[in-house]
């Protein structure tokens, strides 16, 4: 009994201090962190924060698309597709090239989910920031918003970054171990995934992008 439980209380610590502090600030740089962004103001004093960030070899002109056209039946999550499929998340792989179609978004706009849920816009400053306003939601604050900062000519860093706030001590319970894992998991994933396609556009529309 008395292993197990001191088992228990080494994973417990480690994830609670070395693991969570990584996987929140994951790839961001101290500027990142300090960074003032667009929706901070929606949730005054968050419970929880998580930025995390990725720099991509292109211009935010090739990144804001692949952020607009997000969503069920639009350009997907660009995440682990066989995992937002498996829990009926997309209902088709993430698309690989630009949608037309999906490319005009404004306040007051939802980016779908299935069964009628969807992130809201609440802010949108195209090519530089979008923030989706998910408070009063399911026992939850949620603000979770994109920002795209040049670095020069030819880079850019896409930061994402949530405020969250449960509203009951299951809903922070639920957010602490169970939702923070698997949001960092797949969220890692959706920024590999911006960078790759985005870092593709830039390429095919200079090759010297693809050279250098």
């Amino acid at each position: 009994m008395i292993p197990a439980l001191l088992i228990a209380l080494t994973v417990v610590i480690l994830y609670w201090f070395p693991i969570r502090r990584w996987t929140s600030r994951w790839g961001a740089t101290p500027a990142d962190l300090t960074r003032v962004m667009l929706g901070d103001g929606l949730i005054v004093q968050p419970r929880f924060s998580y930025t995390t960030a990725i720099l991509i070899h292109a211009r935010p002109e090739d990144i804001w698309p692949w952020l607009v056209q997000m969503g069920y039946q639009r350009g997907g999550l660009y995440s682990y597709d066989w995992l937002d499929r498996l829990f009926g998340i997309l209902d088709r792989p993430s698309a690989t090239r630009i949608l037309p179609e999906f490319q005009h978004l404004a306040v007051g706009d939802t980016i779908p989910l299935p069964r009628g849920m969807g992130y809201p816009v609440a802010a949108i400053e195209p090519g530089r920031a979008l923030v989706l306003d998910m408070r009063n939601m399911f026992g939850f604050d949620w603000v979770w918003q994109f920002g795209l900062n040049p670095i020069d000519e030819t880079q850019t860093r896409l930061v994402s970054r949530s405020h969250v706030s449960p509203r009951s001590m299951w809903a922070w319970l639920l957010t602490v171990f169970m939702i923070e894992p698997s949001a960092f998991f797949m969220t890692r994933r959706m920024l590999l995934g911006i960078k790759q396609r985005a870092e593709g556009l830039a390429a095919a529309r200079d090759p010297s992008v693809r050279a250098a």
